[in-house]
């Protein structure tokens, strides 16, 4: 199991992501308000400014203040 920062000392399982997207686009919106809706929404952006998205296969959205270049950046470094 591989362990990708996701910002304020915020760790996610790499192997249960699909996809990481940034924030600003209107299906990214969509998908953060139907998940907080369901109650599927994490939020670890500590109160700054969301910059992606990241969904995970299970359907969960986390929220993230970091840009969606450096998450994934962090997590090809641990392979």
């Amino acid at each position: 199991m591989k362990l990708i920062d996701v910002g304020y000392g915020n760790r996610v399982n790499s192997d249960r992501i699909v996809a990481v997207i940034g924030a600003d686009s209107a299906p990214a919106k969509r998908l953060v308000s139907v998940a907080k809706e369901k109650f599927t929404a994490i939020d670890a952006t500590c109160g700054k400014k969301t910059k992606s998205v990241i969904v995970t296969d299970s359907g969960h959205i986390i929220m993230s203040a970091k840009e969606p270049d450096s998450i994934t950046a962090s997590g090809e470094k641990q392979d």
